[in-house]
């Protein structure tokens, strides 16, 4: 047990829990979990930082793909298409606090399928409903498991879009490591896990359907406040103006980009292309939208990198190893347990990674051996992987999930990332997803 209790990745996990519940900023907590993983694994401060800088890279498609989204969307709320969609989605929830719930889950579940722009859409369309949330008294607690359910659900169960990609990490990883398994039967053992987030997501209604007051702060819109074509002037327009259109086309542009080269850089780039080109953005506004873009996008961006510089610490101390032998040395060959010792293996590193799909290749090199030394089927494996993969994206400070959604309805300064955002989406996300994920494991 004390092996256990001692392992890096516990201590240094444990660490940026306790940092980030007392507010330490959660680039700042990373870098010190970075440290404390290293150091107890035996490492100088110097070998840890030098692991950690040449690991940084390892998000860095990541990172780039949302600083670039972040000025596609900033571009597409110039032209006021962030209002219209705002104007439209009030009209139909017309003061009904489960609808808008309904609505903001359908849109990240669209933002990560039918047009992979992921978070990005977050920091657009939510600030502009602020308001409306104000009036209903709708506790933003709600709305960030909203949108964590819809961020999530789709990439775990679903292989279109973000999902196809991450059952593209899991079936390829388990082949690597002796285990052959199709990508798209991957969907077929992890529609289970669907069930655990339908779950979380009525208990975080049931949890936060209290009213809850905020104050009516004004938030900055992004969109052109004049009324040259493409504005919003001061109100938004019922038409679709040339800009809006060629907005449109850009949308377009990055959905086909990024599926054709299965490149997220490549289809912001073409977005962009399509509307500075068609003149949605003027060529004299790109400064502007790029800079809006960081600003956007910036935290999470470096969140990631400095994630990934912890993944990389972790790595190279052994910890993972470790804390899976022993572990399962403690509870023998039991199949029961072992699979439930995995899942929370799993949880334990996804908090500090903050990231899914660089979780599966670090626990596809144990965790596939030791399912084939216990008598897993491949199904039940997947599940397995998948499950203790997803455990602690919704809820880890570090991860796209939670940072997104701060990201919009923090925009007020009103919603707190950890107490508001990471902790909710923690607790009803990831008991679900374990009792799931260990019956999957259990029944295939």
């Amino acid at each position: 047990m004390w092996e256990v209790l001692s392992n890096p990745i516990t201590v240094s996990v444990i660490a940026l829990c306790v940092l980030c519940l007392f507010k330490v900023n959660v680039i700042l907590s990373l870098i010190a979990a970075s440290l404390i993983a290293g150091m107890v694994a035996g490492m100088n401060p110097g070998q840890i930082m030098g692991i950690f800088v040449e690991n940084l890279g390892d998000n860095g498609e990541t990172a780039i793909s949302y600083l670039l989204l972040g000025a596609f969307a900033a571009g597409l709320a110039r032209v006021g298409i962030a209002d219209i969609l705002a104007k439209k989605l009030a009209g139909i929830i017309k003061g009904r606090r489960y609808v808008l719930l309904a609505m903001l889950a359908v849109c990240a579940c669209i933002s990560g399928t039918l047009i992979p722009i992921h978070i990005a859409f977050i920091p657009i369309l939510v600030p502009t409903m602020l308001s409306l949330m104000n009036e209903m008294k709708l506790d933003r607690r709600a709305a960030a498991c909203a949108l964590a359910f819809g961020l999530v659900t789709p990439y775990a169960t679903l292989p279109i879009g973000y999902g196809l990609i991450f059952h593209n990490i899991v079936a390829a990883n388990m082949t690597d490591n002796g285990m052959p398994v199709d990508t798209f039967q991957v969907w077929h053992s992890n529609w289970i896990l669907a069930i655990g987030m339908v779950a979380g997501m009525i208990l975080a209604i049931l949890f936060f359907s209290k009213k809850r007051e905020y104050q009516d702060i004004a938030v900055e819109s992004m969109a052109v406040n004049s009324t040259e074509e493409g504005g919003t002037g001061q109100g938004v327009r019922s038409k679709i103006t040339r800009p809006q259109l060629i907005s449109l086309l850009a949308i377009a542009a990055t959905v086909v980009g990024q599926l054709m080269y299965n490149s997220m850089p490549f289809g912001a780039v073409a977005g962009l292309i399509v509307m500075i080109g068609g003149g949605a953005v003027p060529l004299k506004d790109v400064d502007q939208v790029v800079d809006e873009g960081i600003r956007l996008m910036g935290v999470v961006a470096v969140a990631l990198l400095v994630a990934a510089g912890y993944a990389g610490v972790v790595k190279e101390s052994g910890a993972v190893d470790t804390l899976v032998t022993s572990a399962l040395a403690i509870l023998g060959g039991s199949k029961a347990f072992s699979a439930a010792v995995m899942l929370l293996i799993g949880l334990l590193i996804d908090m500090g990674i903050g990231t899914s799909f660089g979780t599966v290749p670090i626990l596809a090199v144990l965790y596939v051996p030791l399912c084939a030394q216990l008598g897993f089927s491949p199904a039940a494996t997947v599940v397995l992987i998948s499950a203790a993969a997803v455990l602690g994206d919704a809820g880890s400070p570090a991860s796209d999930t939670t940072l997104g959604p701060t990201a919009g309805l923090n925009a007020d300064g009103q919603h707190d990332h950890i107490w508001d955002t990471c902790v909710p989406t923690f607790i009803v996300y990831n008991i679900p997803l374990l009792i799931c994920g260990f019956i999957g494991v259990m029944i295939f």
